[in-house]
């Protein structure tokens, strides 16, 4: 079924360009490559090929031109010939998916059970619940995409052992309870297993670029999926609380001990599967949030320099400054990631690369500032958990910056392919990874008292 896709597509190709164009084949090859990396995620042939002939349109002109004159009727057919199996398949994944939302819902409440519940726990049960809620709802995101993947046994074993790893870490490192690592505990754990989660999301073939890549577009579209889930959230809470007060009963406990932890953990699950069911209909929307975001964070932090400059302030260093500052480049490095994942490798230089380019020098600039800034406040006033985790973060995200910059600029010029740029990122997520686990087991060790 797939060849004779591939062979309608090749004869459209041929037709429209004629004899002697030598790029058919080029373009064949990176068909099937994007086909078998949508096989490898969970498509079936047919929605491979229609999704894998729609981003080569970003590439070739004709392709664009048959996806377009022949979406409508490879989906028709794609619709009839599937949708029986297709129809039970995606039942059973909603299925699934909701079972694990239900469970880590109730987790979140078992330590109720035992006196730690949100309502009556005091002291100790925030401590408890700071450090171990990512360990709530990740292992089951994770199992969801082992289960879908059909992992073997022996994956299943390694998929776990970080998850384990962190339980261990967070419940028997003796923290300060409120205290500076405790909460950088707090922070970096999910971001540890995140990437766990990442290697239950590809099948455990975690050392393929393009499986990576392929978890950075789920994470950006998982991310927004959850945004969205969460406003419909608070329009449901502020409902609950209004039907509840016009019959004169106070609803903020229930909206505070079930609804809000309850939805939460299982909007996590639920968004992960809703990027996964959208996959097997449209072409994911990388492309048009990466053009809006792209020229507004660029114009944010140039804004910023810009008054730094002229009005000679320094960047405040203080911890929630030291915080905003890491989570403002985070999300410039993110969107960094979402536009690549976005781009076609084999589509030439242009205006929105000079643009990446601008955004990444920008926030290389700044980064470079808030280092400054923190090694001067280290060496006033000595170390601290957060000085130095700021620190560490800085330091890893301006080699990432600087590195993209050097890449971005070599293939702007001309000298060098968007090839390199893709492997570098998906190359250095293990390294976020790495220092996050230093963080969640390290700091405590060393902090001891902070």
């Amino acid at each position: 079924m797939l060849e004779e896709r591939i062979s309608e597509w090749r004869a459209y190709l041929r037709r429209r360009q004629g004899i002697g164009v030598p790029d058919v084949d080029e373009l064949e090859d990176h068909l099937r490559s994007q086909v078998a990396d949508l096989q490898v995620a969970g498509l079936d042939e047919e929605e491979a090929f229609l999704i894998g002939v729609k981003r080569l349109g970003e590439l070739d002109t004709l392709s664009r031109e048959f996806a377009r004159e022949h979406s409508e009727r490879l989906w028709k057919r794609l619709v009839v010939a599937e949708a029986p199996e297709g129809g039970a398949r995606w039942g059973r994944e909603a299925l699934v998916a909701l079972a694990l939302a239900v469970a880590a819902a109730v987790a979140i409440k078992v330590p109720g059970l035992f006196g730690m519940g949100f309502e009556d726990g005091g002291p100790a049960a925030e401590s408890f619940y700071i450090r171990n809620v990512s360990l709530f709802v990740l292992p089951f995101l994770a199992g969801f995409f082992a289960w879908k993947r059909g992992m073997d046994t022996l994956g299943l074993l390694k998929l776990a052992v970080p998850f384990l790893a962190g339980a261990v870490a967070v419940n028997v490192i003796p923290f300060v309870r409120g205290g500076d690592t405790e909460r950088l505990a707090a922070l970096h754990l999910p971001m540890a297993l995140w990437l766990a989660v990442g290697v239950g999301y590809v099948g455990g073939a975690w050392r393929s670029h393009d499986q990576r890549m392929n978890y950075v577009r789920f994470s950006g579209e998982w991310f927004i999926y959850l945004v969205l889930i969460a406003l419909g959230g608070g329009v449901l809470m502020g409902s609950t609380v209004f039907v509840f007060n016009a019959i004169g009963m106070d609803a903020e406990w229930l909206l505070n001990n079930w609804i809000l932890p309850c939805g939460v953990m299982g909007a996590i699950i639920i968004a992960g599967w809703l990027v996964e069911a959208k996959q097997s209909v449209i072409e994911n929307m990388a492309p048009v949030l990466t053009l809006l975001f792209t020229p507004l964070f660029t114009l944010l932090l140039l804004a910023f320099l810009v008054t730094m400059v002229v009005t000679g302030s320094g960047i405040n260093v203080e911890r929630e400054a030291l915080i905003g500052f890491d989570l403002i480049l985070v999300v410039v490095v993110g969107l960094l990631l979402y536009a690549i994942s976005a781009r076609d490798p084999l589509a030439k230089p242009g205006f929105f690369d000079a643009l990446q380019l601008a955004l990444v020098i920008c926030a290389l600039l700044v980064d470079a500032m808030a280092l400054w800034a923190i090694l001067a406040r280290i060496t006033t006033f000595g170390f601290t958990p957060n000085r130095v985790a700021a620190l560490g973060e800085n330091l890893i995200l301006v080699v990432n910056l600087g590195w993209s910059a050097v890449l971005y600029a070599t293939f702007l010029l001309r000298r060098g392919g968007f090839a390199p740029l893709e492997r570098w990122q998906t190359a250095y997520l293990p390294v976020y990874a790495v220092w996050a686990w230093i963080v969640v087991v390290i700091f405590p060790l060393v902090f001891r008292f902070q």
